[in-house]
């Protein structure tokens, strides 16, 4: 998918302008934007919690300060925070309509990223869910950090989709 598409997907306009990286992980499912948002928020195997404990060390060694591992989020499709400005794990909710997209965002010292989920209807109830990740650096350590990160992003990404997914088969 080009920039041109993720501009037309809905809640998308705009969200990418000046991104220095972009890249959407499509899956088709069912469930609502809410379930799949929060379901990927949730999702935290142990080798996930490995790689959130390496980012850490990385960003030290990058001189962009010390980090935690932030606490696993429990959310539910209703529990997820919808309206702007709500905290949502550890990113802040910009923008949802509660039916065809979610976006959220988080700043940091090396680097701005937002998240959107968005959801596209398909015959028989079924969905294309998209998720779009959109990167602006903000020193030069935020593109070294985010090029070492890059393959295991995709890996995280992919993954959290997927149990997203069968999380909304469970509840069919």
């Amino acid at each position: 998918m080009d920039r041109r598409d993720v501009e037309r997907l809905p809640g998308m306009a705009g969200l990418i302008q000046g991104a220095d990286h972009v890249d959407v992980h499509t899956m088709d499912g069912t469930g609502s934007v809410a379930d799949v948002a929060a379901a990927l928020l949730s999702h935290r195997p142990g080798w996930m919690v490995s790689l959130w404990k390496v980012r850490t060390v990385l960003l030290r060694l990058l001189g962009q300060g010390g980090r935690i591992v932030p606490e696993p989020a429990c959310l539910t499709g209703a529990t997820l925070p919808m309206s702007e400005g709500d905290k949502a794990s550890f990113l802040t909710v910009i923008r949802s309509d509660g039916e065809t997209h979610w976006v959220a965002g988080a700043g940091e010292s090396h680097l701005d990223a937002e998240v959107g989920v968005v959801a596209e209807p398909l015959a028989g109830g079924r969905k294309r869910f998209h998720v779009v990740t959109v990167v602006r650096y903000r020193n030069p350590a935020g593109r070294i950090y985010f090029n070492v990160i890059r393959p295991f992003h995709h890996l995280v990404v992919e993954s959290a989709l997927r149990a997203a997914l069968r999380r909304g088969r469970k509840g069919d």
